[in-house]
């Protein structure tokens, strides 16, 4: 039995290649049956058997089944062994063999390369290195081998010049290549030596293989030439033709490059490039069309006019071109630098007079004519946006019409009728121009240019519009002190008058800085400008700037007519004198119960002060413990106003005030550390005021006011401490427990008052603020410190000794006792030492009540609970009528304003429970039927009596109840309305209501806003008849600022349309918006451009106010009118060079366009014509963008020309391709036969019945690349390999 191993075709083609013609043929007749089989290679011949191994340690032999040797595959590690015979060593010294400098040069090598080397030394004391690494770090250690360790030699091989870059290759890297394979050092003579000997370096074997790899590159080089033939230019056009046609044509027959210099580049030299055979063809052909033409061909000279030519030569040369075409003559067009107008024709004699012919015809196809038109007069010929010209160019497309600036003509160009029909046209322009328009110039200071257009051009803008006339003033950089006016002839004249009396007063200008406080410029300027405006407006001719506040500058510029600067300063310095004086301030002390008072009934009081003192006055918020009244005006208004307010608290309260002379050095030690001193005089005699003079004054005057008695007894006291002061001052401590100090104390002062009386000294107790609240502190003399102490310590100690007693008191008065958590109990105690008052349970009806403490303490709050029950006997209970609405309001915030009252009337006061509307309304009484209800009688209710809900009870005293209800009536609020237009209701409550909360807070009222769907203009205002004067002033004056806002943001909204060719959006626009953002910010207008979608494309919308609207819209419209004098060119540039003349990053095109002012655009990839480049700009900019990249283009071509042919020669050679095109071929033949059955082959090792056929799914038979093979388990234990 045979078998078979089936392999594809693909895989044997190496195998089927080598097989004999006849064994080939064989194959190809298709053999059958026992023929076919004998005639198919054993496996053994098809795949022949590694050589045997050597026999294993173990005396067995391995077997040499190819699929038993598969090996994991390993890591790209290679090795090799270099050898270094004795003679070229470099060091040989055999005793040091693994150290010294051999040793150390190795380790260098490692470092550097990577590698890893191990060295030998065999018998014939050669040096046997073996180095391990990837390829590159082998390769790189062995060139430091070869350098480092082995003795250089060195050798030189001649090649010709021009073949030595060849040898360097594309940035040196063929050479690095050639060092890196050889292990040599190659240096090439720079190109400036003429030398053509290449020097080697190295180990004698690197030598030969790098000197063989040289003189194979120079003899490819060999194979090619580069001519460079010499012919005139004259005949240049005959050997490229008519369009390149024949120098490509001499290309394509010829396979060499040939490179013909362009017309406008003077060179003679025809360069042809390629293998030497084409090369030798090609110049053959050139010199033979050379010759030919030389010998056949005659000149003729005609004289055109230098206009003309360029019609002659036509769009890039085309028409040039064309005659060569059609007659095969060339014509010859002088230089356009030159004055010359001789044309020579060159061509065969029969054929001149024809090219003449065509020469005439384009030359007189077009005419040149100017019509006389004065140069100012160009911008009215052209129209508003060209609109004039436009509809000349429209009828006649042909003519171009040319405004030269600064001379008076307009040159026209085009077919002649065309010319003669639009000459006609513009000089009837110009006659009805010159007939009612004219000019004048006037020459201004150019530093007078700003103040003529004024801020904003309004200056300028109002001549213009009210003379209809144009001002052109020349902008900063030019320097020019020329102004042209143009337009009808009296607006000329009249606008000219004003210019000349606006620069004549600017002449007699100055400018003066005046010193101002930074702190008085925002009140000079006003809430929004409007004083200073105020100030503008009384000096309009005076220019106003104040420095940035973020400057900390002082100075105040003024400019503007000498005698309204020095009026103006005056005014200023005037108004700034009143600043001065109107900012004085003085605070006056004020007992806070007659606040109040002062205020008077809604305001009425302080507003007449204010008003009639001309002064602004602050008093504090009524839950504030502060009892300074702030005044602010002029000293004089002040006093007068603070002089009022004192006599009102005077007539009031019988206050006084006394001046009581202290030597100023003995001020500090009265009022005492933290003014503890002169606070407990104050509260010793009835919280009179003591006022002393500001510190360092030297004013020896000390003020107090306060009731007469306690004003006098206030001045003996601080006359005596004065005194104890100057004479000798004692000071003595001592403690006692908190709760005493009050009893200590006594009710008004009156315990301490008796201790001082008697002994002269001066007692102080703590603060609050203090840390130590049981420490008294005793001054005055050594005597009266000593007594004093001896009298409170007494007393204290009495204090310990505690005692309890009893008293009765009416069960009916014991709620008053304990009501509120027991209050008065609280109060009692605190007063009275800390005692302890017991009353008996409610049930029991005792009126004993238990007292326990301090004997003095207890008698004392005995005393005083008498004195309340005799109070409480006497108490009356009034009624105060007040709608329930305004009772929170009455309460003020947590009750403060309720519990003041309380306390200053020593009054009770009962708030009424709050009605439920809807249970009253459930509540009303059923209708009645006869009088009678449910068959009962009931009592008329009295519709004018007061609901209960609405009825505060008030209990004590009768004297103090009716104070009481007095000062409750006083809080209850008052609402007013204030008339506001409707439409600004929504900012007077602002965001999410911060406005209308901000007012209120500031005011202390509610401010009522109606519902939008009311339409009202009133806001009601609700609160205190003292506060509504100050909220409705306030509310108002926010409604003008409104107002203010609103007409402001009516003048920004002022729309403006330009139209604009879409085209030309990107460039108004500019990189990243940049020309747009500026003209934005210059102007501050806004301006949109349409959307993608809008119907009108061309419609750019200007917002803002007007005069900045319309300054916008013109610098728009300037930039557009330079974009319309543009024009755009398309030229051929050959694409491959277009990267080159980009540049990295763009920077070769940027500079070009930068240097001519130009735009050029590049085909983009996928473009119809790659070549095509379009060049934008001015026309004179244009064309020499266009000559500038034209040359680039020649220079860069023949580098391009050099790298194709080095390209060329690098590709692989004919037969190779020839050769893979055959197997292709033969891969077609196999198809005509039909399926292939793939490689069969006989005896294959799975034909054997003992041996199985491999298993494909088997890791182990088939391993994958890199994976683990499990190792078959042995008797010996694991393969060692």
């Amino acid at each position: 039995m045979s078998s078979v191993a089936v392999l594809t075709q693909e895989s044997f083609n190496e195998h089927r290649s080598g097989l004999l013609p006849e064994q080939s043929g064989a194959a190809v007749a298709g053999p059958s049956g026992k023929e076919e089989e004998d005639a198919l290679p054993t496996y053994k011949d098809a795949f022949p058997p590694l050589p045997e191994r050597a026999a294993t340690p173990d005396g067995t032999q391995e077997t040499a089944n190819a699929w038993t040797k598969i090996r994991p595959l390993k890591s790209s590690i290679i090795t090799q062994v270099f050898h270094v015979p004795l003679e070229e060593r470099k060091y040989k010294d055999i005793n040091q063999f693994g150290e010294g400098d051999q040793a150390k040069v190795c380790v260098d090598i490692m470092h550097k390369t990577g590698a890893h080397l191990e060295l030998s030394l065999a018998k014939d004391q050669g040096l046997s290195i073996m180095v391990s690494g990837k390829l590159d770090a082998v390769m790189k250690a062995r060139k430091e081998i070869v350098s480092r360790l082995q003795t250089q030699a060195s050798a030189t091989v001649a090649i010709p010049k021009e073949h030595h870059r060849f040898v360097i290759g594309k940035n040196g890297e063929k050479l690095q290549e050639l060092e890196l394979k050889t292990a040599t050092k190659i240096q090439i003579p720079r190109p400036d030596d003429p030398s053509n000997q290449i020097k080697i370096s190295g180990t004698k074997e690197g030598l030969e293989k790098a000197k063989h790899e040289i003189l194979l590159i120079s003899a490819e080089q060999d194979k090619r030439a580069v001519e460079r033939v010499n012919i005139d230019k004259v005949y240049h056009p005959f050997i490229t033709g008519a369009f390149n046609k024949m120098v490509s044509e001499m290309a394509q027959d010829t396979g060499a490059r040939i490179n013909v210099p362009p017309p406008s580049v003077n060179k003679t030299e025809i360069v042809i490039t390629g293998e030497k055979e084409q090369v030798a063809l090609a110049v053959a052909m050139i010199k033979k069309v050379y010759e030919e033409k030389k010998k056949n061909t005659t000149t003729i000279a005609v004289e055109v006019k230098k206009s003309q030519h360029k019609y002659v030569v036509g769009p890039k040369g085309n028409t040039l071109q064309e005659i060569l075409d059609r007659t095969g003559v060339s014509v010859e067009i002088p230089p356009s630098d030159s004055s010359s107008e001789t044309v020579i024709l060159r061509g065969e004699p029969d054929r001149l007079g024809q090219a003449l012919t065509e020469v005439y015809a384009k030359a007189n196809s077009y005419t040149v004519s100017s019509v006389s038109a004065p140069s100012w007069l160009h911008r009215f010929i052209i129209g508003k946006k060209g609109q004039n010209l436009a509809k000349i160019t429209q009828q006649m497309p042909k003519v171009h019409i040319e405004f030269t600036e600064g001379e008076d003509k307009i040159t026209l160009e085009g077919p002649t009728k065309d010319v003669q029909m639009v000459q006609s046209q513009i000089e009837a322009i110009v006659i009805d121009l010159v007939s009612r328009m004219d000019y004048a110039e006037i020459t201004v200071d150019p530093k007078f240019h700003r103040h003529l257009i004024g801020k904003g051009g309004v200056n300028i803008n109002r001549i213009k519009e009210m003379h209809k006339v144009t001002v052109r003033i020349p902008p900063d950089n030019e320097k020019s002190n020329l102004i042209r006016i143009e337009g009808d002839p009296q607006g000329v004249q009249e606008a000219k008058k004003e210019l000349l009396e606006l620069a004549s007063r600017m002449e007699n200008e100055r400018t003066k800085d005046l010193i101002i406080e930074q702190r008085f410029h925002r009140a000079i300027i006003g809430q929004k400008g409007e004083k200073i405006k105020e100030v503008r407006d009384k000096f309009p001719e005076v220019i106003i700037n104040f420095p940035d506040p973020a400057h900390k500058s002082d100075i105040v510029q003024l400019r503007g007519p000498r005698t309204e600067v020095e009026k103006c300063s005056k005014f200023m310095q005037k108004m700034v004198a009143e600043m001065v004086e109107n900012s004085h301030s003085v605070s006056v002390p004020i007992f806070k119960q007659f606040h109040r008072n002062i205020i008077g009934k809604g305001g009425s009081n302080i507003k007449k002060i204010r008003e009639e003192t001309n002064t602004k006055i602050d008093l504090p918020a009524e839950n504030s413990n502060s009892e300074m009244i702030v005044i602010t005006g002029k000293k004089v208004n002040c006093e007068a106003a603070r002089n009022r307010i004192l006599a009102i608290q005077k007539e009031l309260a019988n206050i006084t005030e006394m001046d009581v002379s202290i030597p100023s050095k003995l001020h500090n030690s009265l009022i005492g550390s933290k003014g503890r001193l002169v606070r407990s005089i104050m509260e010793e005699c009835g919280g009179v005021h003591i006022h002393f003079p500001n510190e360092g004054s030297g004013v020896d005057k000390v003020t107090i006011r306060g009731p007469v008695e306690e004003v006098e007894k206030a001045k003996q006291q601080l006359l005596a401490l004065a005194e104890e002061k100057q004479t000798k001052s004692h000071t003595a401590e001592l403690h006692a427990k908190p709760e005493y100090h009050k009893f200590l104390i006594g009710k008004g002062g009156g315990n301490i008052r008796k201790v001082r009386d008697s002994t002269g000294a001066r007692i102080i107790f703590p603060t609050p603020e203090d840390k130590d609240q049981e420490l008294i502190t005793v001054v005055g003399t050594e005597e009266a410190v000593r007594e004093a102490q001896k009298e409170l310590e007494e007393l204290i100690k009495s204090l310990d000794n505690i005692v309890e007693d009893t008293m009765n008191v009416d069960p009916k008065h014991h709620r008053y006792f304990v009501a509120r958590r027991g209050q008065v109990l609280r109060d009692l105690a605190d007063e009275y030492g800390g005692v302890m008052v017991s009353f008996p349970r409610t049930a029991s009806q005792s009126d004993k009540v238990s007292l326990k403490g301090a004997k003095e303490c207890v008698e004392a709050a005995k005393k005083r609970m008498q004195e309340m029950i005799e109070d409480l006997d006497a108490q009356v209970t009034m009624e105060c009528v007040i709608p329930q609405k305004f009772h929170r309001s009455i309460m003020g915030p947590k009750g403060s304003r309720i519990q003041q009252i309380t306390r200053d009337h020593n009054v009770q006061i009962k708030f009424p429970e709050r009605e439920d509307p809807q249970a009253a309304a459930h509540s009303e009484a059923p209708a009645q039927e006869n009088g009678e209800a449910n068959g009962e009688l009931k009592e008329s209710v009295d519709p004018e009596a007061p609901k209960r809900c609405d009825v505060i009870v008030i209990s004590g005293r009768k004297e103090r109840c009716e104070a009481a209800i007095e000062a409750l009536k006083a809080l209850v609020p008052v609402t007013i309305e204030v008339d506001v237009p409707f439409e600004l209701h929504r900012y007077i409550i602002g965001q999410k209501g911060s406005g209308i909360r901000k007012m209120m807070d500031e005011f202390e009222v509610n401010i009522q806003v109606p519902g939008p769907d009311l339409q009202s203009d009133k806001i009601s205002i609700t609160g205190l008849a003292s506060h509504l004067d100050r909220a409705k002033e306030g509310l108002l004056e926010r409604v003008k600022e409104l107002q203010a806002d609103q007409e402001d943001r009516a003048l920004r909204s002022f729309k403006l349309t330009i139209t604009v060719d879409p085209k030309y959006h990107p460039k108004i626009i500019g990189r990243k918006g940049a020309i747009i953002t500026n003209i934005r910010t210059e102007h501050d207008v806004n301006i949109q451009f349409p959307e993608k979608n809008d119907e009108n494309q061309d419609q750019i919308t200007i917002t803002g106010y007007e005069h900045k609207a319309i300054a916008a819209r013109d610098a728009i419209q300037a930039i557009v009118d330079e974009l319309e004098e543009m024009v755009s060119e398309d030229i051929t540039l050959d694409s491959r060079v277009h990267a080159r003349i980009i540049g990295a990053r763009g920077k070769g095109i940027r500079k070009i366009m930068d240097e001519f002012k130009v735009d050029l655009r590049f085909p983009q990839s996928g473009a119809a014509d790659p070549n095509v480049v379009t060049v934008i700009g001015r026309p004179e900019h244009v064309d020499e963008a266009i000559d500038h990249l034209l040359n680039l283009e020649e220079e860069y071509m023949a580098d391009v020309a050099e790298n194709e042919a080095k390209m060329a020669h690098m590709r692989p050679s004919g037969g190779s391709v020839a050769a893979g095109g055959g197997g292709g071929g033969g891969g077609a033949s196999d198809e005509s036969r039909g399926p292939s059955k793939g490689f069969v082959v006989r005896e294959a090792p799975w034909a054997n019945p003992n041996e199985k056929a491999p298993d494909m799914s088997s890791s182990e038979d088939f391993p994958s690349f890199g994976a683990p093979v499990p190792t078959k388990t042995s008797p010996w234990g694991p393969k060692r390999f």
